[in-house]
């Protein structure tokens, strides 16, 4: 944690999720950063699985110390509530209750597939817009690792998030 002279205090914390993919032929659709992805296999898990916007909970969690993966979600998945950006507006919300503000994440995606050049402008505007960021805040990356990884395999994806924040007074 850091204070500046105007008495902001700031943070950077990291969160990461990972999910394989569904047997082929399966209907569930690929959601990543709140997008659906075309011509794709979803992710397995007893939420729509997007990796993204639970590595994304996982790091406001860091800041907040408010765990929103885990008991809250499984309820909420309980209760018919598999949209990870219902996640995230909780998490969210206790991140605003410590008084926190965003300012700035960064994405690291690894996978084989599918491939994401295209689709990170669509996924860095759902992510600003569901942050009260502008994109230009949201840095968003993808790499196969070389194969190295079952993500670069092709067996499922990984997302690593780092968010930074600031609290005035």
């Amino acid at each position: 944690m850091g204070a500046s002279s105007n008495g902001c205090v700031s943070v950077s914390a990291i969160g990461q999720d990972s999910h394989r993919f569904e047997p082929d032929g399966s209907p569930k659709p690929l959601i990543l950063g709140g997008v659906t992805i075309p011509n794709c296999v979803g992710l397995e898990g007893n939420s729509d699985a997007d990796v993204i916007l639970h590595a994304v909970t996982n790091a406001i969690s860091g800041v907040s110390g408010q765990n929103i993966l885990g008991k809250i979600s499984d309820d909420l998945c309980r209760n018919g509530q598999t949209d990870s950006r219902v996640y995230l507006e909780k998490a969210m919300e206790t991140l605003s209750a410590g008084g926190w503000t965003l300012t700035h994440v960064s994405i690291s995606i690894e996978a084989k597939r599918p491939h994401l050049a295209d689709r990170i402008p669509a996924i860095k505007r759902s992510i600003a817009s569901l942050l009260s960021l502008n994109e230009s805040d949201i840095g968003l990356t993808a790499t196969t690792g070389e194969g190295l990884t079952a993500f670069g395999r092709g067996e499922g994806i990984q997302a690593l998030v780092i968010v930074s924040a600031v609290r005035t007074g």
